[in-house]
């Protein structure tokens, strides 16, 4: 499908050569899903975002794994129950996902959004270094640890990804676009890849 302002004559060449020349097709699902297993797991934070279902618009917040599930295509993030954030996915699921590094690689991850409550799975994935975050009220029962009622499990089922990725060194890629600069030819210095709504589904089977 063509973008509505693609209004200008390219004599046959594509109008996006970035994308054209750095989009990956060559590998496997299984690869795919691997080489963004491992990207995402380097990051550790990611945003998060969601719509407001007051205002309509759309905020992010930085969220950190805490684990990853059927075969690395699912993500569990802990969050405090009482949040905002947990009212905005009861009135809309869908979100997004993006993680990003200091080079430049990116991934954007679609998918729809549920709130565990199940103490077994919060235990089997519970990190102290959540009681930085849900503080101790001093009851006994707020207290950040394992049983507190607060802490509850957002776990964001994909449905798409994209990223970029690269095997090139920082000074390969430097030295790409440079090149593009004095010769016009577009730099290809990322390997972009997209997982689909198929691959997906075949992935979490």
């Amino acid at each position: 499908m063509s973008s509505e302002f693609s209004n200008t004559d390219t004599a046959g060449k594509p109008a996006d050569p970035y994308t054209q020349a750095n989009k990956d097709t060559s590998v496997t699902t299984q690869d795919k899903v691997n080489a963004l297993n491992k990207f995402v797991k380097s990051c550790k934070f990611g945003m998060m975002t969601t719509r407001d279902q007051t205002s309509g618009k759309l905020v992010s917040r930085c969220m950190a794994i805490a684990a990853e599930e059927n075969n690395g295509i699912d993500y569990l993030f802990f969050t405090n129950t009482e949040s905002h954030k947990t009212d905005e996915l009861k009135s809309d699921s869908h979100v997004n996902l993006v993680f990003l590094d200091s080079s430049g690689q990116w991934a954007s991850v679609a998918g729809i959004a549920s709130i565990e409550t199940d103490r077994s799975v919060i235990k089997k994935y519970y990190s102290p270094a959540l009681k930085a975050w849900m503080g101790d009220l001093g009851d006994g029962k707020h207290d950040g640890s394992e049983n507190d009622p607060r802490i509850g499990v957002i776990r964001v089922k994909m449905t798409t990804a994209t990223y970029a990725i690269t095997d090139r060194t920082i000074l390969g890629r430097v030295a790409e676009v440079a090149k593009g600069m004095m010769t016009g030819e577009q730099a290809n210095v990322n390997n972009i890849r997209e997982i689909t709504e198929e691959e997906v589904r075949v992935q979490r089977s």
